[in-house]
């Protein structure tokens, strides 16, 4: 608004019957270097001579027409919402106005960004969301009032398949580098088919069990409930007096967990299921926990044999602490809380 200001004062000192020579000294004694160059204040001295009034700028011919108004951020509105995928060029030459209007209304008028859709185990049903929340407000129930006895309590498992070669990542592979330094090089490789095939049992202690499926065998029921016995010895072996306390087993529900002889091994083993709704690996410690971190260790390493991977597997729990693992069982309650939150919805990382 300076040039406003500065238009309005040479209009009343002229008035005033100041010539330019001395609007311009009194200008200089008050604005200083700010003050309008002698010329400036000539020109808009003859513009008043000549009857002129006002101080504002006036409309230019050709000047263009704002395309960003109400009519057309509707329009781009509608377009969007009718294909979310499109291109801001598709939608800029469907209008005839330029790209970047088409962002400034996208950004700062419609508030919407472009992102990719987020990959989850299942579009999941009304009924299963509503699962979802009734087993963890069950599970943060139980631990209301004894969460720490809760957690001890726990043990939990599942399968997972450990690869012979698992690249790395496009960002897990990122390095420091120098401006000066050439940008590294990596040819895109695929994923081994060679893999192995872990069933790991672990509680907030640490490692409970670990079992290598041998290949060329099924796992079947039977072969499930023989890991629960195997299971039984190895709480009573590595952890004294917690059979008598009670055991809360948490596993899935995958079919040859929920096979009968499975559930008759757990009623033997004095076992108590705790709930887990279907289709929930982000609720599943071994999932959302251990297997990831597992795997991101292994990422980018290359094994020749079966038991060198099962040596990697069984050498990257060994510096792990009990905290680390009373940890990723912990977590499960923040995470049974915002799923009870988002009403049933997948957790996001």
């Amino acid at each position: 608004m300076n040039k406003i200001e500065y238009r309005s004062v040479i209009k009343f000192l002229f008035k005033e019957g100041n010539n330019a020579q001395q609007i311009k000294v009194r200008m200089d004694n008050v604005y200083g270097d700010s003050s309008p160059s002698y010329s400036t204040i000539k020109e808009w001295i003859k513009q008043f001579k000549l009857g002129r009034e006002s101080v504002f700028d006036e409309p230019r011919a050709g000047r263009p027409t704002e395309v960003v108004n109400t009519d057309t951020i509707a329009l781009v509105e509608e377009i969007v919402l009718e294909d979310r995928r499109l291109k801001t060029k598709e939608i800029a030459a469907r209008l005839d106005i330029s790209k970047t209007s088409i962002l400034r209304i996208l950004h700062d008028h419609l508030h919407m960004n472009k992102i990719s859709a987020r990959w989850v185990p299942k579009l999941l049903s009304a009924v299963q969301k509503k699962q979802r929340v009734e087993c963890c407000k069950e599970f943060l129930k139980l631990c209301h009032e004894k969460e720490k006895e809760v957690i001890e309590s726990i043990v939990t498992g599942d399968e997972t398949m450990v690869l012979y070669y698992d690249p790395l990542a496009k960002r897990e592979s990122m390095e420091w580098r120098r401006p000066d330094e050439p940008r590294p090089k990596k040819a895109k490789v695929a994923h081994s088919r060679k893999k192995i095939m872990a069933t790991i049992f672990w509680d907030s202690e640490g490692i409970l069990m670990i079992d290598f499926k041998e290949r060329n065998t099924t796992v079947n029921g039977p072969y499930y409930a023989s890991l629960l016995y195997k299971l039984r010895e190895a709480i009573k072996e590595k952890r004294r007096g917690k059979l008598s306390k009670g055991v809360l087993l948490l596993h899935d529900n995958a079919p040859v967990h929920c096979a009968p002889d499975p559930k008759a091994a757990v009623s033997k083993c004095g076992f108590k299921e705790l709930n887990h709704p279907p289709y929930s690996p982000d609720l599943a410690p071994s999932d959302y926990f251990l297997f990831s971190k597992l795997k991101s260790d292994l990422r980018g390493k290359k094994f020749k044999s079966d038991e060198e991977l099962q040596e990697a597997v069984l050498e990257h729990f060994k510096d792990k602490t009990s905290e680390y693992f009373y940890n990723g069982i912990e977590m499960l309650i923040k995470r049974c809380e915002k799923c009870v939150k988002i009403k049933g919805e997948y957790i996001e990382k």
